[in-house]
């Protein structure tokens, strides 16, 4: 299985350079940090087109993890162990694929 990582600052200023790569690299899972969007904002449909099956676990302006995956693959949590599903930090998502769990994750620096 071919894993790559990127923080995209920003899915919406990067999504033309991330579908470029996906068609170069062509990685079998992509697990994307600081998307910057809302979970609904996440153009999953525009990585589909390119075989990708995306989730997105974003909020507004801040923070935002994303997995796009062209191999099948399970949510297992959506929130960092212990806090709800629901998390507004928007930080976390964990899958499984393949028998590997993968989780994905954005930790800011903690400046304020």
């Amino acid at each position: 299985m071919k894993l790559a990582t990127w923080n995209v600052n920003s899915i919406r200023q990067r999504e033309r350079h991330v579908r470029r790569w996906l068609e170069r690299a062509s990685p079998d899972i992509l697990v994307l940090q600081e998307i910057k969007c809302e979970t609904a904002a996440f153009p999953a449909l525009n990585f589909a087109s390119l075989g990708y099956t995306a989730e997105a676990v974003g909020q507004k302006t801040y923070n935002g993890v994303a997995v796009l995956a062209r191999v099948p693959f399970a949510v297992t949590s959506r929130a960092l162990p212990g806090l709800p599903e629901d998390d507004a930090q928007a930080r976390y998502v964990e899958i499984e694929a393949e028998g590997i769990t993968i989780a994905g994750i954005y930790l800011p620096n903690g400046n304020s």
